[in-house]
């Protein structure tokens, strides 16, 4: 049997003809960079979070770098973030001007440890971004207390966590800014690059609406220096198709996540996924760790079973972030996840059997 990672025809089919008319909206309007459709998605979206605003950028990147520059964050600044992430997180705050600073991960989330967070705080910490890992959210409440007590800004990304709860508020509404991707493969993709910063703050959302626009407030008035990162029309579009099915998509992940965990548990020398009573997990990415990673990818391949690892590197440890001069034992939970991490298929139309089947492969590799 062959079973795709993802697996976006699938998901597509039952939808095509809406997108297809939705897509033809947009060149029947040619409203194209921005525009109607951007911001009735924006709308849409902000009220999917239960925030006040919702402005759409060109990627989850630009929704980071965008909110700190918002933020006046910039030059001599410190950041905290996790060393698990996609490099994206650390990227925005080095391209703000600020330098990222590191706090090493729960063993059984993945996520920011609170518990290692105050000793991170220096006179130049500015903010703090956890990072609300495969799809199920950091522990925010000590996160947000460490916060207050030191003054320091807390911007959430989000990026894997579309409908993710945290004691039933959703991510990306706790902070002062909840940062998403709309990357295809995202439990809510466009069909292309897209993002978006969600906030109650009205004067945030309006600046960074200015810096999105090459720093125009209106056209041709550049009041700071900006940036071209605008949603475009066609997947402002999209995503409000795909917006309307996201809370189905995600109850058929956490039904796969829950048949994997079924199926998987009792596995010795395996960690699977757990879900802690304060979240909604959405299952973005469903990542085991194993401590023999590559053997059992490698038989995983041999069956069919096309698997991914997120992520390979800490962060601290890529060659961009040599600058930093961590060396191996800096983060060590980090490490040892970042050696074990296997992701399997995760996507709404996974079905039964195929996750049977890729567990009954897993099973194999164990019995041998």
């Amino acid at each position: 049997m062959k079973v795709p990672f993802l697996d976006l025809k699938a998901q597509l089919a039952p939808i095509r003809e809406e997108v297809r008319n939705a897509i033809d909206a947009v060149l029947d309007a040619t409203a194209f960079a921005g525009g109607p459709f951007v911001e009735k998605f924006e709308k849409e979206f902000a009220a999917f979070c239960g925030a006040k605003h919702c402005v759409a950028v060109g990627n989850g990147t630009d929704a980071i770098w965008l909110s700190l520059l918002a933020l006046g964050i910039g030059e001599t600044d410190e950041v905290i973030t996790a060393p698990s992430t996609f490099v994206a997180t650390a990227e925005a705050i080095s391209f703000a001007g600020a330098d990222p600073v590191f706090v090493d991960i729960e063993p059984d989330t993945c996520n920011m440890d609170p518990k290692k967070l105050e000793s991170a705080i220096t006179p130049r910490t500015k903010a703090i971004i956890p990072v609300h890992l495969f799809g199920q959210p950091a522990d925010m409440d000590p996160i947000l207390e460490i916060a207050r007590k030191h003054k320091l800004l807390v911007i959430e990304d989000a990026c894997q966590a579309h409908g993710a709860l945290y004691k039933g508020k959703k991510a990306g509404t706790m902070g002062v800014a909840g940062c998403f991707s709309f990357y295809p493969g995202k439990n809510l993709g466009a069909y292309g690059e897209a993002g978006a910063v969600v906030t109650d703050d009205e004067e945030l959302a309006k600046k960074i609406r200015v810096y999105r626009d090459h720093g125009q407030p209106q056209k041709y008035h550049h009041d700071v220096i900006g940036w071209n990162a605008r949603m475009d029309g066609i997947q402002g579009a999209i995503l409000s198709v795909k917006l309307k099915y996201l809370e189905t998509w995600t109850e058929a992940r956490r039904a796969n996540a829950e048949l994997y965990g079924k199926l998987l548990s009792g596995v010795d020398g395996m960690r699977i996924p757990v879900e802690k009573d304060y979240a909604k997990h959405v299952y973005h990415i469903y990542a085991l760790r194993h401590p023999k990673r590559d053997a059992l990818m490698a038989l995983l391949n041999e069956k069919g079973v096309a698997t991914g690892i997120h992520y390979p590197v800490p962060v601290h440890m890529t060659r961009a972030y040599e600058y930093l001069k961590h060396k191996t034992g800096s983060f060590p939970v980090a490490e040892l996840a970042a050696s074990e991490f296997v992701s399997l298929p995760m996507y709404p139309e996974l079905t039964n059997e195929q996750i049977t089947y890729v567990c009954d492969c897993i099973k194999d590799f164990h019995s041998k």
